[in-house]
């Protein structure tokens, strides 16, 4: 009886020494006992003989509808403890899964933000100037963040998990604000530097005009604007890039070159485009009529524009019936002539143009009209078309 008793003794005492003490502060884990009228959950604190309460406002940072969507009879749980309860009835100590989440869901934040990671996180709620997004602690993307574009009704949002660059950060204040244009932006950059590095010169493409400005068109090539400047758009003198082409146009340009480190490319339209003389070639004729305008005057003749980009030379002695001494007497610059076609050499960009083939010439001064031209082109040296053209290239 008495040894019996001792081994009792010692059992009891043993028991009271293996009980640990619980503080306010202390992380311990509890057994979930039962759930109180769907508002609270009974937890025995393991190796303390106590039991404590978990508010259902304490459960999750998660919202929800029934306690049992969190946790069930028999889950052990970890657990902070808030405080002591001075009525004991349903327990000793007030305890939070809740904060115990949040503080693990900090330590983890603070350590991806140091490693500059992108986190995943979802959008629990549409308010005003934002979005509310759960990690594990509540964050806030405002407007100006969520995309690059503007977007009347962020309701689309809601439910959606988004990967989410963090700005700001700072727990003693439960501040977290997070963008998500942070990290469209990063992606566009990653495509972007992969499609400069496929990119090879004289490599013809389609686009389109992604936008306008004095100096040329960019042309989105797929994640890489380039720029075809406006001397490269056509072939044909263009003043304002906005008169030739509009924003969404499809293109076709060629890659004159690419400086991947600067990111620029150049771009060229009227290279994958027929020049003006070998369209020339396609569509006019010798003797054919045509319209055009006074360009230039020099001594011995007038250059006419009869196509964009190209100017044919009526030579002096092809502007009248009567003798001229110089075109001026006849012609000015941006008078709109009608010119017959006398001769043309496409390859070396010439052709030769009359006025007067255009005109009859008066019977009455028929005789004198030879005569003229006799007197003319013996006491001045004669000067051909390719004469007259050689020494305006030079």
């Amino acid at each position: 009886m008495t040894e019996n008793f001792k081994d009792q003794e010692n059992e009891m005492l043993d028991a009271l020494n293996s009980v640990k003490e619980v503080s306010v502060g202390d992380t311990v884990k509890g057994e979930v006992l039962s759930i109180q009228d769907g508002k609270q959950v009974i937890v025995g604190i393991e190796g303390a003989g106590v039991e404590g309460v978990i508010p259902s406002r304490e459960l999750s940072t998660l919202p929800f509808e029934k306690i049992e969507d969190i946790v069930k009879v028999g889950d052990v749980l970890d657990l902070v403890v808030i405080s002591t309860i001075s009525d004991k009835e349903n327990g000793n100590y007030l305890l939070s899964k809740r904060r115990l989440d949040a503080k693990k869901a900090w330590v983890d934040i603070e350590e991806k933000f140091k490693n500059n990671e992108i986190v995943e996180g979802k959008v629990t709620d549409v308010v005003r100037g934002g979005l509310v997004v759960d990690l594990g602690v509540r964050g806030f993307v405002p407007a100006s963040m969520i995309t690059d574009h503007y977007i009347k009704d962020f309701s689309e949002y809601k439910g959606r998990v988004l990967p989410l660059k963090i700005m700001e950060i700072e727990p003693s204040e439960n501040r977290l604000i997070l963008s998500h244009v942070a990290v469209m932006n990063e992606e566009k950059e990653e495509a972007r530097q992969k499609r400069l590095q496929e990119l090879v010169a004289d490599e013809v493409l389609t686009g389109k005009v992604a936008r306008l400005t004095d100096f040329g068109a960019f042309v989105d090539l797929g994640g890489v604007d380039g720029l075809v400047h406006v001397s490269e758009i056509a072939h044909h003198h263009v003043a304002k890039p906005s008169d030739e082409l509009k924003v969404g146009d499809e293109v076709t340009v060629k890659i004159l070159s690419v400086d991947p480190e600067e990111g620029r490319v150049s771009l060229s339209m009227k290279a994958t485009q027929k020049g003006p003389w070998e369209k020339l070639a396609d569509e006019v004729a010798v003797g054919d009529v045509l319209e055009g305008v006074v360009k230039r005057l020099t001594d011995f003749g007038a250059f006419v524009e009869i196509f964009p980009g190209v100017e044919g030379l009526v030579h002096i002695s092809q502007i009248s019936h009567k003798h001229i001494a110089t075109p001026h007497e006849v012609l000015k610059p941006g008078q709109e002539v009608k010119v017959k076609v006398l001769d043309m050499n496409p390859a070396e960009r010439r052709i030769g143009l009359s006025l007067k083939a255009l005109e009859e010439q008066p019977e009455a001064f028929v005789g004198e009209k030879e005569e003229e031209t006799m007197v003319y082109e013996t006491e001045e040296p004669k000067t051909t078309i390719a004469d007259a053209v050689q020494f305006e290239e030079k």
